[in-house]
């Protein structure tokens, strides 16, 4: 005779306690089915099924059997191939994702971590518990404040160079307005950047970035004598623009100050990566084409509509082009040229010929690589000159062969004193000869 250990729920041990003392004749059917919430008619069959077969009998009837509704063992299978192989280091929400647009296999995330953890794959993100900190509202308006940073990460892997995601975020919708790859966090990238976005959007009210040195001048630096004479403020090219755009510039006192961009860069670590995995991409020019083709799809599945639907975007100016550069103050010489970074200007003659020698001059270098020289607002014509080159002075007449150097003999007349060469000229005179 062989005996089966079986294990009863908390809830299969009430109902046999309550069904036991209706067999003692201590509780009356309808007391019992008060007490389990049950119907009379299910007690009486629970009642017969105790007394026929015992505790057991008031077991689940499919314990121990496979659900029917479990997913197919090959499914399971490929599940796992591909996440092992193709979709590698993919988290498990991106995993859910991929297995229904790409592979056509519809299963809920949680499926896939129950599955993926009881064959040994983690996450690939490992969490640790945040420390306390009060939440800060959003902003109730679209554009009242975007948050601007840099990301530094092997987005391409083994593949290609190390980049860098400059993006912007609203922070009312949590919308990624904006993303540019470059090779290095630079003025340039988020000039680019910050024309990408007031070209599509407007210009924002405030901006959010953290204490750069590309966004703001260190105070303790001393300033120039030029600065110190006009009693001007130094400041960088960004700050220059954010000015002149009317942006209100807030610097972050640490990162979790800006916390809505640090966990887009930290969702974007785990997605846009195998993005460009899987897009194959090598180069810059094709990370950029895989993030152009990413953000809308980002945006549809996570951005969220802001608190009052009226945005607070101011229109772009129409000068924008001459706000988004490089900015730079020169004096015109005395041949009318302007010298920029090695690069020649040749100034042309104003209006009745006249000539800009020892005027201060704005000189503005565009994003794409030209030059444009501006006298009190009005644009100059001006045309690039080659290198300059240096003039070749004549090279002075052959001189003639010097004599070698000449050493007076030890009794010559310049090895000897005065007193001594007076003395001899006296005996001379006296008839005094000397061998």
């Amino acid at each position: 005779m062989t005996r089966e250990t079986i294990t009863l729920t908390q809830r299969e041990h009430q109902r046999m306690h309550v069904l036991s003392r209706v067999l003692d004749g201590v509780l009356r059917g309808r007391e019992a089915a008060r007490l389990l919430a049950l119907s009379p008619r299910h007690i009486r069959r629970l009642r017969r099924r105790l007394e026929q077969q015992g505790p057991a009998a008031l077991a689940h009837g499919n314990r121990g059997r496979p659900s029917p509704r479990r997913l197919a063992e090959k499914i399971r299978a490929r599940i796992l191939s591909l996440a092992r192989t193709l979709y590698t280091g993919v988290n498990d929400h991106q995993l859910t994702e991929f297995l229904a647009d790409r592979e056509g296999i519809r299963v809920s995330r949680k499926t896939v971590q129950r599955l993926l953890r009881a064959a040994g794959i983690g996450s690939p993100r490992t969490r640790r518990p945040p420390r306390h900190r009060r939440r800060r509202e959003r902003m109730p308006q679209a554009g009242l404040l975007v948050q601007l940073d840099g990301s530094h990460h092997s987005w391409l892997e083994d593949r290609g160079p190390w980049l860098v995601l400059l993006a912007a975020i609203d922070d009312a919708t949590g919308e990624v307005l904006a993303g540019v790859f470059r090779p290095e966090e630079d003025a340039h990238g988020y000039f680019l950047l910050l024309r990408r976005l007031i070209q599509r959007y407007g210009v924002p009210a405030g901006a959010y970035t953290d204490r750069h040195g590309l966004f703001h001048r260190d105070p303790r630096t001393p300033r120039s004598v030029m600065e110190q004479l006009t009693d001007t403020v130094p400041s960088t090219q960004l700050g220059r623009a954010f000015q002149e755009l009317g942006i209100t510039w807030i610097p972050a006192s640490s990162p979790q100050g800006k916390g809505r961009i640090e966990r887009l860069f930290g969702t974007f670590q785990d997605r846009l990566v195998v993005e460009l995995r899987l897009a194959q991409a090598r180069t810059l020019a094709d990370a950029q084409r895989v993030l152009d083709h990413f953000l809308p799809r980002y945006n549809a599945r996570f951005a969220q509509p802001a608190a009052d639907p009226e945005p607070a975007w101011q229109p772009a100016p129409p000068h924008l082009d001459r706000i988004c550069c490089f900015k730079y103050q020169r004096t015109v010489s005395h041949d009318n040229t302007i010298s920029l970074d090695g690069r020649l200007l040749q100034l042309a003659p104003g209006p009745g010929g006249r000539s800009y020698t020892g005027t201060r001059v704005d000189v503005y270098a565009r994003l794409n690589g030209t030059l444009a020289v501006y006298y009190r607002g009005h644009r100059l014509r001006a045309k690039p000159l080659s290198h300059r080159q240096h003039v070749r002075r004549p090279s002075p007449p052959p001189q003639p062969p010097r004599s070698p150097a000449h050493t007076p003999s030890a009794d010559h007349p310049w090895r000897r004193t005065m007193s001594e060469e007076i003395r001899r000229k006296h005996l001379k005179l006296q008839g005094v000869t000397f061998s």
